[in-house]
């Protein structure tokens, strides 16, 4: 609760926090936004395939000129300005940085970041929770092996339920469920991004402003990154997922207790201690007022009759049995929070999450029927979807994971709305990213968490 206060003294002693960015796109320009007005924390470097767009997106969010330069990490350290570059291993081995943020939202690329990162002695804050979630044990594993710390990014959902359920858990409740909200109907898994925005939301013109990457964007409205964000969250709080694949009821906050109870008692839930996300729409696709859809949120069991008491007399919004209450956030501001997590990684050597156990897996479904030697274009494309499924079920019927669906060549036609193998594509096998996924499997083989 003192963060800022370290922050201060950080600052007043000039031992700030030295951080090197890796992805300057939304999610890093939004950090960026607020870091330059953080005590304590100084942006050493900033990485980006594409120098010219990071300088862009750095006017554009309102940072001075002379804050930057493509001069030396040695002038970014002696004048506190940030140093640009587009070598990623030159701010992975700085030994000017402590931190190394992966925003770069590629998750091969990003484990190739964080396994060097970690060769260097470096913590890694994650915000490609892509990466998590189909190797996430295993980037934990290897950041414990190196003796430093694997974080997952605040700001996103996976972060914040996760905070939720330490809450809760902190202070004795059971915790039943815990997510995040949505917006959903069936047909958005077929999205691409050539209809994005019309089903968020937005005009085209809206999304050009805030320079929105449609892929991206896509890849949250077809279901892969509620998928992701869910297997991320199971496999870091030991919460378990539908066997199916995620329910998505619809409901408002006020909801959240009757929705996520078992089904034994009128909820939704398989089992207590799910993940699950709450549509923002209702059975007709019609919004629902006083909605969670960007939001997170846990769900608690009064066990006893006295806490059910206590939340009676506390005129606690609960489920009709008076058992089931929810906390919630109706608001996650992505990169704009991420500041808590270089504080708290910073200072404190605490991960804002990370994956202990392999309990979730996200798997690649065809948008379409897919003809033999098709290239999937990984999500959020015109290709495949995500879905989320239990890791001993994907691993069992060797499913192709997402994060590994991306320019890789079908071997046989596909039908839509089926699971794609590891048998069905041609897998490079030699990349930092099939290793950890293979170091994964190993630990979940083992019967070990992180």
């Amino acid at each position: 609760m003192n963060l800022y206060t370290k922050l201060q003294a950080r600052a007043a002693t000039n031992t700030p926090i030295r951080v090197g960015m890796i992805g300057a796109g939304k999610f890093g320009s939004m950090f960026l936004a607020q870091a330059i007005k953080l005590p304590g924390i100084h942006i050493v470097a900033i990485c980006d395939i594409d120098i010219g767009q990071a300088k862009s997106n750095l006017a554009y969010i309102g940072w001075p000129q002379d804050r930057y330069a493509d001069t030396s990490f040695d002038d970014a350290r002696k004048n506190h300005t940030t140093f640009l570059t587009d070598h990623s291993d030159l701010v992975i081995n700085c030994p000017h940085i402590d931190i190394i943020i992966e925003c770069t939202g590629n998750p091969v690329a990003a484990v190739a970041h964080a396994v060097a990162a970690f060769a260097a002695q470096k913590h890694v804050i994650n915000a490609t929770v892509e990466a998590d979630a189909f190797c996430g044990p295993g980037l934990a594993a290897a950041a414990h092996e190196a003796g430093v710390i694997y974080s997952m990014a605040y700001g996103d959902q996976p972060a914040l339920v996760c905070d939720l359920v330490d809450w809760a858990r902190s202070c004795g409740f059971v915790v039943t469920a815990a997510g995040r909200g949505h917006i959903w109907k069936p047909e958005y898994r077929f999205s691409t991004p050539e209809t994005i925005w019309d089903y968020w939301g937005l005009s085209k013109q809206q999304a050009e402003r805030g320079r929105l990457n449609p892929k991206m964007f896509n890849a949250f409205l077809d279901g892969s990154k509620p998928s992701i964000e869910s297997a991320a969250i199971a496999n870091a709080t030991g919460l378990h997922v539908p066997k199916n694949g995620l329910a998505y009821p619809s409901g408002n906050v006020d909801d959240i207790p009757n929705l996520m109870r078992p089904q034994t008692v009128g909820g939704v839930l398989e089992q207590p201690g799910m993940v699950e996300v709450v549509s923002c729409l209702d059975a007709n696709g019609k919004q629902i007022a006083n909605d969670i859809r960007k939001g997170v949120w846990v769900c608690i069991e009064a066990d006893t009759d006295y806490i059910k008491h206590c939340f009676e007399e506390y005129k606690v919004v609960t489920d009709t049995t008076g058992r089931y209450m929810s906390l919630y956030k109706k608001w996650h501001l992505i990169g704009l929070e991420l500041g808590l997590s270089v504080a708290s990684v910073g200072i404190r050597g605490e991960a804002t999450g990370a994956a202990r156990y392999f309990n979730a897996d996200v798997v690649a479904f065809a948008k379409k029927d897919l003809p033999s030697g098709s290239v999937l274009d990984g999500e959020g494309g015109f290709t495949i979807y995500g879905g989320v499924r239990p890791a001993a079920d994907s691993l069992g019927q060797n499913l192709l994971p997402l994060g590994l669906a991306n320019q890789v060549k079908l071997k046989r036609a596909i039908s839509q709305d089926q699971p794609i193998t590891i048998d069905d594509v041609v897998l490079e096998t030699t990349s930092a990213a099939y290793k950890l996924r293979q170091k994964t499997i190993d630990l979940f083989a083992a019967g070990q968490t992180c």
